[in-house]
């Protein structure tokens, strides 16, 4: 890896020595926050994990109770009856602390469960759909709070090995190089001093 091209002076490398200093700590830090943020990301992966897994449990139970319901009312009467079912589900954006930092994550208002039509004209499997499907979008909405999160953990983690990259790959075998040859160029220049002031001090002699 190539030097900085600059003057090999004593300012130039305690300058150097300075900056190589600064960016060993700042590497070493970044390595740590891209460990945790890793541990983090593989903590909310697994809980993503956990969740599609009730969701398929949740799902499989679902299907099965709305194939019964059409079956006992027929899928006029149902298409009827799901008209008038309306749940207002609140989202919003919310600050989430994961990891040392602020991740925007998502805030999410479930709406009190309520039969919306008239128990005279429904049967008890329109009931268990209904209870069954409104498990279905709570779980749905979890996992896509979680998921958000998820997603820009992965994009803190790709930011952060960027950063880790180039101080281990560039910035600090630059500063290294750099600072070996200043060292070599002052010593070089310092032997070379030596010798001549001890040639310098020999045909100072031999004059006298």
């Amino acid at each position: 890896m190539a030097h900085k091209q600059i003057a090999p002076t004593k300012s130039n490398l305690r300058r150097v020595k300075e900056y190589l200093n600064i960016a060993l700590e700042g590497y070493e830090l970044l390595e740590q926050k891209r460990e945790i943020l890793v541990m983090e990301l593989m903590q909310k992966v697994e809980q993503v994990k956990m969740l599609e897994k009730e969701l398929n449990q949740r799902i499989d139970s679902a299907y099965p109770c709305l194939k019964r319901m059409l079956v006992a009312v027929g899928r006029e009467r149902a298409d009827i009856l799901s008209r008038n079912i309306r749940y207002n589900y609140e989202l919003t954006e919310k600050r989430v602390h994961v990891a040392g930092m602020m991740l925007l994550g998502l805030d999410i208002k479930f709406p009190k469960l309520e039969l919306k039509y008239s128990p005279a004209n429904s049967f008890a499997e329109c009931d268990e759909t209904v209870l069954e499907f409104f498990e279905v979008v709570k779980i749905l909405t979890e996992l896509a709070a979680v998921r958000t999160i998820v997603w820009r953990l992965a994009r803190e983690v790709r930011k952060t090995q960027r950063r880790v990259n180039a101080l281990e790959k560039v910035v600090i075998p630059v500063e290294k190089e750099t600072r070996n040859f200043i060292e070599s160029a002052l010593e070089e220049a310092e032997r070379d001093a030596f010798f001549t002031n001890k040639l310098l001090k020999k045909r100072g002699a031999q004059a006298k």
